[in-house]
């Protein structure tokens, strides 16, 4: 294990960058969690058009995020700092998220849909102007493998808490207001404000001057702009591409799991409330297992720990399957082991990409940090926004019917194994397959066991 000893960056960035992920957290919480029932279940769109609304934004955010990061690294060069990335993404988002949840009430069906498709281009586009630059500051604000851990480690905390809160709190808020329309508008307006207050408390403290220990440095030959510079950099780097795989197949995991437990909630365990016992029992184990997970990765390695994450969340999941012939309790109980497996499967692909940014700079002598995070970025959202999408593909094929009224449809048993497959086997087998790349990873010299 390493003795090097490193003043690492300043409590001021480190809760900084932590409180970063009171935005991200949210942003890519509610969508994924709420947007796909709210396209079926309020608005009447049918289950195959929800998919396509909800997939549209995410192939526009693959194409815009390298174009953001490349942007961001020609920005840091000549001022020395992301700042105006971060900031013009935490004005925009709260106006955008809003607008989102704001379908008029005489719109439903197509209409309705391509209303979110529009508002959803809008947000996700300026999530990306801050998170783009966000992924990219731990390879920025901390030179060795240990104090870049050390840095993600409560952001990665922070981000299960905001997740957590807003996952529960989302529907909550929802259901204050009464539900139907007006409940989605009151939660769109809540959180984005509290989600763009995140990023601009980020941008603020993780920015000051002199903080960055090095800017961006260009490529001699200035290289391939924009998406091009982003398959530049996963064709040179084998471990990048290994860990962006891994991350990208268990995102769509816990994405789809994600988008079907409301329908859980709803069709299986007949309680359209339940879904805040079900978030809470996901995502509330991270809060608790945090720190050992950190010691875990300490003593076996970010690797090895991340293996034994993804194999306890394809048992926990794959049993959820019993929940169609026998509903209970139990369920909660298993989806909090899938929680447990949760946290690691967030901290140490977060923890290794660093990691990765700094072996690529010194292999091609560039500092790419904006274009890796760009793509990155692009990955990690692609997967969660398709995890929603594979659950409206299982819902359209099963036969799952639409509604805009309160009143809970009577849905046909294919469509209810539809559900309960969503929620157990489709992210059981996505995250049995990031396994694959995730074996042939070559940890960075200097980052196992950091």
């Amino acid at each position: 294990m390493s003795t090097q000893v490193e003043p690492g960056p300043s409590r001021r960035t480190v809760i900084g960058y932590a409180t970063g992920s009171v935005g991200t957290g949210g942003f890519g919480t509610l969508p994924g969690l709420v947007l796909a029932y709210y396209l079926t279940d309020t608005l009447g769109v049918a289950a195959g058009l929800a998919g396509l609304a909800v997939t549209v934004p995410k192939i526009w955010d693959v194409l815009v995020d390298p174009l953001i990061g490349r942007a961001s690294d020609a920005s840091a060069r000549r001022r020395g700092s992301r700042r105006a990335f971060l900031l013009a993404g935490a004005v925009l988002v709260p106006v955008c998220f809003t607008l989102l949840f704001a379908v008029p009430g005489d719109l439903s069906g197509p209409a309705a849909a391509a209303w979110v498709v529009v508002a959803f281009l809008l947000a996700t586009t300026a999530f990306s102007l801050f998170q783009v630059p966000y992924i990219a500051l731990p390879a920025e604000l901390a030179t060795t493998p240990t104090a870049r851990t050390r840095l993600i480690a409560p952001r990665v905390a922070v981000l299960a808490l905001a997740i957590l809160a807003f996952g529960a709190g989302g529907p909550e808020l929802r259901a204050a207001a009464g539900g139907g329309r007006p409940g989605y508008l009151l939660m769109g307006l809540v959180t984005g404000l509290v989600i763009g207050a995140g990023m601009a408390v980020s941008a603020i403290l993780t920015t000051r001057r002199g903080e960055i220990t090095h800017a961006p440095v260009a490529s001699p030959s200035g290289g391939p702009g924009g998406f091009r510079a982003a398959l530049a950099a996963l064709r040179q780097s084998r471990e990048l591409r290994l860990l962006l795989g891994t991350f990208v197949l268990q995102a769509l995991a816990t994405g789809a799991m994600l988008a079907a437990a409301q329908y859980v909630a709803t069709y299986t365990l007949g309680d359209e409330s339940a879904l805040t016992l079900l978030f809470v029992a996901l995502v509330g184990p991270a809060l608790v297992v945090m720190p050992v997970a950190r010691r875990l990765a300490d003593r076996l390695g970010k690797k090895r720990a991340l293996l034994g994450s993804t194999g306890l969340f394809v048992l926990a999941t794959a049993g959820l399957v019993l929940a169609r012939p026998f509903p209970g309790p139990w369920v909660f109980v298993c989806v909090g082991l899938a929680g447990v497996a949760y946290a690691g499967m967030q901290l140490y692909p977060l923890a290794l990409l660093p990691d990765v940014i700094a072996a690529d700079e010194r292999e091609c002598g560039a500092d790419r940090a904006g274009v890796i995070a760009g793509a990155w970025t692009a990955g990690a959202t692609a997967g969660l926004a398709l995890g929603p999408t594979l659950v409206l593909g299982v819902l359209a094929a099963t036969g799952f019917l639409s509604r805009t009224t309160a009143d809970v449809v009577a849905q046909p048993s294919a469509a209810l194994w539809g559900v309960i497959l969503a929620f157990s086997i489709v992210p059981a087998a996505l995250a049995a397959i990031s396994i694959l790349p995730l074996r042939r990873l070559r940890v960075p010299t200097g980052a196992e066991g950091s």
